[in-house]
C-alpha cells in the first residue's frame, strides 16, 4: 500500500510540478505528516525531490527527472487521451484504474507531448449515449465484465421479449460492447455465440468453470456481423411511401438509422410537386404505422394495403377529433 502511495506521490510531482504538502495530502487522502515521511523516503531512495520554503513553496522534482516514452508521436499521444471514456469505465468498475493509468501515462510523456495530450483532453469530449436517452440501470455490469476478464462461465437469469419471459442460462462470456449508450454481453450458449443486453440481466453469478475462447475469435468482427444480421432480421417487411423531399431529409433525425438509410438510398427523383417515392423497411404494420406517423401529412403510404388502411383509420379519427364542426361546437359549449 505504501509503495503504491509513493509511486502516486512521485507521479503527481512529475505531472503537476510544485505541490504543497497539504495539496499532496488531499490528493493521496493521507495526513500531512505522512506526506513528510513519504517525501523523506523518496529522497533517501535517490529521487531528486526538494522543498521550497515560504508561502509559495512546496515540493518539486529537479528539472528533467521523468520517465520518457520513446517512439511516441504527438498525434499518438493525443489519441491515447481520447481512448479513455470516463463514464463507461466507471460503469465497468474501472474508473479508478483508468484515472491511475492516465496519471502514469501523463507523467511519463515528455513536455511537448504532454502539453499536446492536455490540449486534446481540453478540446474533445466523447459522449456515447444517443440524444434523449436516460442511462439504463445495469447492476450486474461489473460482474459481467469480471467474468469476461477472468474467463469464467456466467450463470444469468435473463428477461427476453418472447415467452417464457424469464430464462436461466449458463453463458461463456467472450466480450462486452457499448453500443449507443447500451451495454451488451457477447457470449457463447452451447454452440451459438450471440449478444445479450446487460440491462435485461436480472441476476448473475460467476462460476468456477473456465471459458474456452473459440480459436481466432475477433470481438470487433463478430459485432459487425451480428449487428448486420440483427438489423436484417428485425426489418422483415417494407412499405412503399410517397413523401416530400423535406420529409425524406427529416427521416435522418427522427427514424432509426436503417429505415432512414434505405429510404434515402431508394428514393426516386422528385416529381414536379417535389414528392418522391421510396421503400421503407418496417418490422410490422403496427411498427410502420407508429414510425411513419412522424412524417404527418408529408407522407402517403401506398403499400401494403393493411398499413394504408390503418393510416386511413387514423385520418378519420383525427378528423372526428379536430374537424372544424367539432371544434366550433366545443368552443360554443364552453362559451
Amino acid at each position: 500500500m505504501r509503495a503504491s502511495r509513493l509511486v502516486s506521490l512521485l507521479l503527481l510531482l512529475q505531472t503537476r510540478g510544485r505541490m504543497t504538502a497539504q495539496e499532496l495530502a488531499e490528493e493521496l487522502e493521507v495526513s500531512v505528516r505522512t506526506v513528510y515521511r513519504d517525501v523523506e523516503s523518496l529522497g533517501a531512495s535517490g529521487v531528486p525531490v526538494y522543498a521550497d520554503r515560504g508561502p509559495a513553496g512546496g515540493y518539486q522534482l529537479l528539472d528533467g527527472y521523468r520517465t520518457r516514452l520513446t517512439g511516441l508521436t504527438g498525434d499518438e499521444a493525443g489519441s491515447l487521451f481520447l481512448a479513455g471514456v470516463p463514464g463507461p469505465a466507471a460503469e465497468l468498475g474501472l474508473g479508478s484504474v483508468l484515472a491511475a493509468a492516465e496519471l502514469k501515462l501523463r507523467a511519463s510523456l515528455p513536455g511537448e507531448l504532454a502539453d499536446r495530450a492536455d490540449r486534446v483532453r481540453e478540446r474533445f469530449h466523447l459522449d456515447a449515449p444517443g440524444w434523449f436517452r436516460a442511462d439504463e440501470p445495469t447492476p450486474f455490469l461489473a460482474t459481467v465484465a469480471d467474468a469476461v476478464w477472468r474467463e469464467r462461465q456466467l450463470e444469468v437469469r435473463y428477461r427476453r421479449w418472447k415467452a417464457p419471459r424469464e430464462v436461466t442460462r449458463t453463458l461463456s462470456p467472450l466480450g462486452v460492447v457499448l453500443k449507443a449508450g447500451r451495454w451488451y454481453l457477447v457470449a457463447g450458449a452451447g454452440e451459438r455465440v450471440t449478444a445479450y443486453r446487460v440491462a435485461n440481466i436480472l441476476d448473475a453469478e460467476i462460476r468456477d468453470e473456465p471459458v474456452t475462447r473459440p480459436a481466432g475469435f475477433d470481438l470487433a468482427a463478430f459485432w459487425r456481423e451480428w449487428t448486420d444480421r440483427y438489423e436484417s432480421s428485425v426489418y422483415t417487411d417494407t412499405a412503399t411511401v410517397r413523401m416530400t423531399t423535406e420529409a425524406l431529409a427529416r427521416m435522418a433525425y427522427v427514424f432509426p438509422p436503417e429505415m432512414s438509410r434505405v429510404a434515402r438510398a431508394e428514393a426516386t427523383e422528385p416529381d414536379a410537386s417535389g414528392w418522391v417515392t421510396t421503400r421503407v423497411p418496417i418490422e410490422s404494420v403496427r411498427h410502420g404505422h407508429i414510425e411513419l406517423l412522424k412524417l404527418g401529412a408529408d407522407a402517403e403510404v401506398l403499400t401494403p394495403p393493411e398499413l394504408r388502411e390503418r393510416f386511413a383509420e387514423t385520418a378519420r379519427g383525427l378528423m372526428a377529433t379536430y374537424g372544424a364542426d367539432q371544434g366550433h361546437d366545443r368552443g360554443h359549449d364552453h362559451a
